[in-house]
């Protein structure tokens, strides 16, 4: 038979079929996949890290990493087999929910607990990716991400909208009346904006290009050069030669005053068809001199209510605003009779009476003006509610027989999910610098202010005196060479209330604790996180420093942005999430620094029933106390005094 005769070769091969069939390959046979493998080893210590645990288990039951993709990722399925080599040997950690729904494929087959390998990934740096949202803007996505549980995309859609509803509502608005009410007043931003206040001595204030506008308008330059005469006539060491005046504002009075004057020209500016709906007064009209007219002050007290929907005491502050610059004497306004000529004709606001009595009579305008302000204050003050309850975010804290207690859990919280500080070291200077925050805030009980003007002198180096404290009106933590602990000093002047009897010009000064880790974290602050943050800033020497990006080179925090610090911490660990069971406190709002001093009076007050012991805390007074937080003073006052005497018998 010839190889090459055709029929030959086909009943050949009609006879022997194997022959055609693909050579075998070489080596052993892939193992046969087991659902539920047999552990090699019984006996084991549980690892404390993700890429120590999952390489153990996987030797546990003699898989590798080759293997395993085989047993739990079907076929098809986009999965790099390569990751599990990086999770192995700790090169690459899980982050997106598909991995986290891998994750609980390899759990179910090595019969661990849920989540095992998700609670070693608990001090995650990041939000899980790969969330399927839609109709989200991608800024909402990125706030609303870390709170999401991470089957959400797996749920009813029914659960999904209650989650996101909660998140929206709890977490990223707060829950409050007050709350609704000031995210509502974000969308639409009226204020006018004045050039920084750093700059009012050099010069700023006298480019009117270097700002930015708001709603399309610039704030006009006669407005500016007004605001920045009345800036240093109430701040300037001595008054101007034939001036007088009444008092004189710090750094957080002046911030406050310009921005309530940016509010009040900006809802007069406003265009009535807006959302806003102001008045749509034209810019080159704009001056501090309107706010001699009665009927400005209506309109703009009628505009706040009708926009909040009643009166507060902010509209009584702001007619005290308008008291002092109309007063007798010490008045600004009632000093610059000059600026009667820059008041010109608005429909329904200023009439050309107004205009002739103003340049003819300004001292008599300035009492019409004065006179108005006190009334309708007082008609204000007899009706007036409170739109923000301070208490509101914290009652959960407040209502529990020990708030202190009940807010370290916050803390406690914080301190166990650390991300690893070596594969995420922003991540984790941050979480450290959050929990320091609220550490100094409880064992400090100071304002927003102190605490983050509180400057750093770190161990070995020489602590600034007293009376360089007192110039600069800051704190400092430095290290007590003496007592060997670390030490807060901060001069009396630096405080809200420096004239209160607590004080009686000596500085606060209190040795820190070295209780629950404290130290510890405050060396690893300064010498490995702190630095971290800073990267090429220029350092402010305070403690607490923002995180420096691209986009903002400035490492010292504000008000503003040390608020937002604050509540970003408590919204992520302080807020006990019941879709994700992470959280500390259920029933727990977002909130800020202040608070702190709320849980501290309210602790003591529940504790000892002693308003004067209760202000210890917080460097006040017994009467501000008592006017504050009387609402929480202990309502059995008999049981409270037997708990203190019962102890006597129970310790002997």
């Amino acid at each position: 038979m010839s190889p090459k005769d055709p029929c030959n070769l086909a009943r050949t091969f009609a006879a022997k079929p194997d022959t055609l069939s693909l050579p075998k390959k070489r080596g052993p046979k892939p193992r046969a996949i087991v659902e539920f493998p047999q552990p090699l080893v019984l006996e084991w210590v549980d690892p404390p890290t993700f890429p120590e645990a999952f390489a153990l288990h996987l030797e546990r039951h003699g898989d590798s990493c080759h293997h395993l993709h085989r047993a739990v990722i079907a076929s098809g399925e986009a999965f790099d087999r390569k990751t599990f080599h990086n999770w192995k040997i700790g090169k690459r950690l899980p982050a997106t929910l598909q991995s986290f729904e891998v994750l609980g494929r390899v759990e179910q087959r090595y019969r661990l607990p849920a989540d095992y390998f998700r609670d070693k990934l608990i001090a995650a740096a990041k939000a899980p990716r790969g969330h399927r949202f839609t109709n989200i803007a991608d800024s909402e996505r990125r706030r609303m991400a870390w709170h999401l549980p991470d089957d959400l995309d797996q749920r009813p859609d029914a659960e999904r909208a209650e989650i996101i509803d909660w998140v929206r509502t709890v977490i990223v608005s707060g829950a409050t009346d007050y709350r609704r009410y000031q995210a509502e007043s974000l969308r639409h931003r009226y204020g006018l904006r004045f050039p920084p206040l750093d700059g009012v001595d050099c010069g700023a204030w006298d480019d009117a290009v270097l700002y930015p506008k708001v709603n399309g308008l610039r704030t006009p330059p006669r407005l500016i050069r007004e605001v920045k005469d009345l800036i240093q006539f109430k701040t300037s060491t001595l008054s101007a030669i034939g001036s007088k005046r009444a008092g004189v504002w710090g750094d957080e009075t002046v911030a406050q005053k310009v921005e309530h004057l940016g509010l009040l020209f900006g809802a007069m500016t406003a265009d009535p068809t807006s959302p806003i709906g102001g008045r749509g007064v034209p810019s080159d009209s704009l001056t501090l001199g309107l706010l001699v007219l009665p009927s400005v002050w209506d309109w703009y007290l009628t505009w706040r209510e009708t926009k909040r929907g009643f009166y507060t005491n902010w509209e009584v502050n702001m007619l005290a605003f308008g008291l002092a610059l109309t007063r007798r004497e010490t008045g600004w306004l009632r000093q610059r009779p000059a600026i009667a000529f820059d008041l010109a004709v608005i429909d329904g606001l200023v009439s050309d009476d107004d205009l002739a009595r103003a340049r003819i009579d300004w001292d008599g305008i300035c009492d019409q003006a004065h006179d108005h302000c006190l009334r309708r204050a007082k008609e204000i003050q007899r009706v007036a509610r409170v739109h923000r309850d301070p208490f509101e975010p914290i009652l959960a804290i407040l209502e529990t027989d020990r708030p202190l207690a009940s807010y370290r859990l916050i803390t406690a919280e914080i301190a166990a999910r650390i991300p690893d500080g070596r594969r995420y070291p922003k991540a984790a200077a941050e979480v450290v610098r959050g929990m320091l925050m609220l550490r100094m805030g409880l064992h400090l009980g100071v304002r927003q202010k102190n605490l983050r003007q509180l400057l750093l002198c770190p161990r070995g180096n020489t602590p600034r005196s007293e009376r360089q404290l007192e110039t600069l009106k800051r704190g400092e933590l430095r290290w007590n060479v003496r007592e060997t602990k670390w030490e807060v000093l901060i001069p009396s002047n630096a405080f809200k209330n420096a004239n209160s009897s607590f004080f009686g010009g000596q500085p606060f000064r209190l040795l820190l604790p070295d209780l629950d880790g404290l130290y510890p974290h405050i060396d690893a602050y300064i010498a490995q996180h702190r630095p971290i943050l800073l990267a090429a800033a220029e350092d402010p020497c305070t403690f607490f420093v923002k995180t420096v990006k691209r986009t903002s080179r400035d490492a010292a925090y504000d008000s503003a942005t040390f608020y937002e610090a604050w509540r970003l911490i408590i919204q992520r660990y302080g807020i006990y999430n019941p879709y994700t069971k992470r959280g500390a406190i259920a029933g727990l709002l977002p909130h800020g620094p202040h608070n702190v001093r709320d849980v501290l009076a309210t602790h003591i007050l529940k504790t000892t029933g002693s308003f004067e012991q209760a202000s210890y805390a917080i460097q006040d007074t017994p009467e501000m106390v008592a006017l504050h937080y009387g609402r929480f003073l202990p309502q059995d006052k008999a049981a409270l005094a037997a708990r203190i005497l019962n102890e006597v018998w129970e310790t002997g």
